[in-house]
């Protein structure tokens, strides 16, 4: 654990968010990172269960003087999106993302850092766990798979939640509160081609592309970074 990122404020978020990263959670593989939320409620001592296809919920009596409030819940996704670079030797089944302070960023030693959604996790983590922060009746939902198929939140069982009020911790910006959903469209395309066969005193190809900036489908759309399949298609179609 990188020490120097559990001094950054708010201390609790980081502590959260570096425990939650120790714990390998990539897509359609969150059986650590559930056994994790679990054994966090119950280190709490707070109703903490999952559901029949993985989700986690956890719930958290209203602070003194607001049990008549209304529950809300606190909703982020477990699962995190699994890529390094070509160059980086790494196992995302095995080992915990490699975090480290790069200037005014934290980020993650060539792969992908899990802040989406763990640094929604990690507030919801230190909600449950501060002692300081008055709060009505509270109860956390931690989804599995959002990133391939949101499978979590559309097996979850009716009437499951008890919550008035739902807050999705899932958004690219910290100064904007979003009302709705990006959702999602599925799409196969399929065509024909004739095989033939390869010369046995030609040449072989390998084409790469990299060194691109990457980015956010969400946030960083309208940007007009490279993408590599776009390239990849654009190269072999012309």
């Amino acid at each position: 654990m990188n020490q120097e990122i559990l001094k950054l404020e708010p201390q609790l978020v980081w502590k959260n968010f570096s425990k939650l990263n120790a714990v390998p959670r990539p897509s359609k593989k969150e059986e650590r990172v559930i056994q994790f939320m679990l054994d966090f409620g119950d280190s709490l001592e707070l109703e903490t269960f999952k559901d029949d296809v993985g989700n986690v919920i956890i719930r958290k009596p209203a602070s003194p003087g607001m049990e008549n409030r209304k529950m809300i819940t606190l909703q982020s996704h477990l699962d995190m999106v699994h890529q390094k670079n070509s160059a980086t030797d790494f196992d995302f089944d095995t080992q915990g993302i490699q975090m480290l302070i790069d200037d005014d960023w934290v980020r993650a030693k060539g792969t992908t850092l899990g802040a989406d959604n763990g640094m929604g996790v990690a507030a919801i983590m230190s909600l449950l766990e501060s002692s300081d922060i008055s709060h009505p009746p509270l109860e956390a939902l931690f989804t599995i798979d959002e990133e391939t198929g949101m499978t979590g939140a559309q097996g979850l069982q009716a009437n499951i939640l008890k919550g008035k009020i739902l807050l999705n911790l899932d958004t690219e910006e910290d100064d904007e509160i979003d009302i709705g959903c990006a959702g999602g469209v599925d799409i196969t395309a399929s065509r024909t081609y004739e095989q033939k066969e390869v010369l046995q005193n030609g040449s072989a190809y390998q084409i790469i592309i990299k060194g691109l900036q990457g980015g956010h489908s969400g946030m960083d759309i309208h940007k007009g970074f490279g993408n590599a399949n776009k390239i990849m298609n654009r190269l072999l179609y012309t």
